[in-house]
């Protein structure tokens, strides 16, 4: 659906966070006459009438009732369409879009295709993966976006003058099914992995696959770039989509940390400054998507190693009296606390996990700490008790010192006077940090801060917008 189709028609809008306010913006922009409602808490009313809108009326009361007057309904990602209220007002015929469904209506061809849209998804290190690709489109003398879920709205570059040649997106698992509900056609979808995540948001692991697979299943791409090595992926049939694949034998590649293309040795990856083996296994899928554009890969791929990593991802911030601090508050399930723990293996760890809990297992997180255990672990967050429970056989058996605390700065005081320096204190919480934070972000900077870094400096996405 494009903008001006909403033309006369009853249209909400749902959330008023920075995607909201990127959906009015964008929409008042094409239909500055369109009354539009909006919804949202109490907290951030005041924010949305300072605007001055006259055409906007502010509803803090949501309900199945409020919800269905109104045709179309334009969410926030982050507000589930599996909410009660939203179930019930669809079953009466509201239809319920994000900002990312719009954004791709009008950029979709004649043919439906996007043209030069690169999207990346996948469980774990997309953001990464989203921002080495706009960085070698860079390199190799290509004006690219670098937007979506890492942190710049689709709709607040909807029409940029000069357009960039590329577009670089990060989708969440909440946006793509906006992409295939758009009509458009991504020109390239990347897939990198699945893991259990946002169980609350799409109701069940089954869903969360689902929709996660939209971007490939439903949308269609002309070209889909997806990890041999995942076993969900790797069983995928595409009729509609030219399949490229990574991390196989015949493609682009990692053996041990050499970097290859079929049989031909490119590089060795560790140089390339991301963390962790997993993450430079991710320049693969770039590789393959830039040749899927008709991009020489092996002759741009050592500008990888000026790369700049993105914050919050396993984010190395320094020292403090003989203690490195590693920031990866963006870690929000079980697989990535065992990423973030596999990249400093061999030294001794303070692991801070725990936050917001959503239902996802912690029994495999478990099973690997009989043998690839920190020294210390500290349990923290609505999900502590459980994950603590779960340890605690562990720990009695002399296999790491676990320690419970009530906040994130109180782990980290325990983490220090239970862990000799010199060592590693790590974040990875393997959880959201809804509660005591509004997002990972204000989660990092705070651990930054009690650490003693200044959050300022660290807070950076390098290369976000267009250049």
């Amino acid at each position: 659906m494009r903008i001006s189709q909403l033309e006369g028609r009853r249209v909400a809008l749902w959330g008023w966070g920075r995607e909201g306010r990127a959906a009015h913006d964008a929409i008042r922009a094409r239909l500055p006459a369109l009354p539009l409602t909006l919804f949202c808490g109490t907290g951030e009313a005041d924010d949305a009438a300072a605007l001055g809108d006259g055409q906007l009326r502010i509803v803090t009361t949501i309900d199945a009732d409020a919800l269905s007057a109104f045709e179309i309904v334009v969410k926030s990602p982050g507000i589930s369409p599996n909410k009660p209220e939203a179930l019930a007002a669809a079953a009466r015929g509201t239809r319920f879009i994000g900002g990312t469904a719009l954004w791709f209506a009008e950029h979709a061809g004649a043919d439906g295709v996007a043209a030069h849209t690169l999207c990346v998804t996948g469980t774990k290190g997309k953001s990464t993966t989203t921002s080495l690709l706009a960085h070698l489109l860079r390199a190799a003398g290509h004006r690219t976006a670098l937007a979506g879920n890492i942190g710049l709205p689709l709709l607040e570059v909807l029409e940029p003058r000069p357009a960039p040649e590329y577009w670089a997106i990060e989708l969440s698992s909440y946006q793509t099914g906006d992409v295939a509900a758009s009509g458009a056609r991504p020109d390239v979808a990347v897939v990198l992995n699945l893991f259990p995540e946002h169980l609350d948001w799409h109701g069940s692991q089954a869903r969360y696959v689902e929709d996660k697979l939209a971007l490939v299943t439903r949308a269609h791409p002309r070209v889909a770039v997806l990890n041999a090595t995942d076993p969900q992926l790797a069983t995928l049939s595409l009729p509609h989509s030219e399949i490229h694949w990574f991390n196989t034998p015949r493609g682009w590649h990692l053996r041990g940390d050499d970097l290859y293309r079929g049989e031909h040795r490119v590089m060795d990856t560790t140089s390339v400054p991301v963390p962790g083996r997993h993450n430079r296994s991710n320049l693969c899928a770039v590789l393959t998507a830039l040749e899927a554009l008709g991009i020489d890969g092996a002759g741009v791929a050592a500008a990888a190693r000026n790369f700049r990593p993105l914050p919050n991802r396993l984010q190395t911030l320094g020292e403090r009296d003989g203690y490195t601090y590693v920031n990866d508050s963006i870690s929000t399930t079980p697989h990535a606390s065992l990423a973030a723990l596999e990249c400093f293996a061999g030294k001794p760890i303070a692991l801070l996990v725990g936050g917001h809990d959503r239902g996802l297992e912690w029994e495999g997180f478990a099973a690997r700490m009989e043998h690839d255990a920190p020294r210390v672990i500290v349990t923290m967050g609505a999900n502590g008790p459980r994950i603590h429970a779960l340890l605690a056989p562990l720990a009695a058996a002399g296999r790491f010192v676990l320690l419970a605390a009530e906040s994130l700065p109180d782990a980290m005081a325990q983490a220090r006077a239970h862990l000799s320096a010199p060592g590693v204190i790590l974040l990875s919480p393997g959880a959201p940090s809804y509660g005591p934070y509004r997002d990972y972000v204000a989660r990092g900077r705070h651990f930054a801060e009690l650490a003693g870094f200044d959050p300022a400096l660290i807070s950076a996405i390098p290369g976000i917008g267009i250049a």
